[in-house]
């Protein structure tokens, strides 16, 4: 297990403790995603969707082409969460740096 903060080309979200925080870089925005488990994450940093941390399920990252890998978080990919209040999936902008802090279970 390692305690540190680690620059990531991507992360699978099942090879993190619980506990673990995404410092996630996108084109526009910078968000901070606590890991609770499954895919479920406490997230913020969009001014509309998540202004304060809320509770959501993170489904995985999309990439240009179409191509979806659930429960991975990644650069150059498009992170996809969905609220738990309205359902309403929300799709980033490019990720272009993904750091983690914290424990990890084991290295990518």
């Amino acid at each position: 297990m390692t305690n540190s903060t680690e620059l990531l080309e991507g992360v699978q979200l099942t090879k993190l403790d619980k506990g673990s925080v995404l410092d996630i870089e996108t084109q526009s925005r910078h968000y901070s995603a606590e890991y609770l488990g499954g895919d479920e994450v406490r997230i913020s940093g969009h001014p509309d969707w998540c202004p304060t941390p809320v509770v959501v399920h993170l489904r995985g990252s999309l990439r240009n082409s179409g191509d979806f890998e659930p429960g991975f978080v990644g650069a150059g990919m498009h992170m996809v969460f969905e609220r738990f209040d309205d359902r309403l999936p929300v799709t980033t902008t490019e990720v272009i740096e993904l750091h983690v802090a914290g424990r990890r279970a084991s290295r990518q």
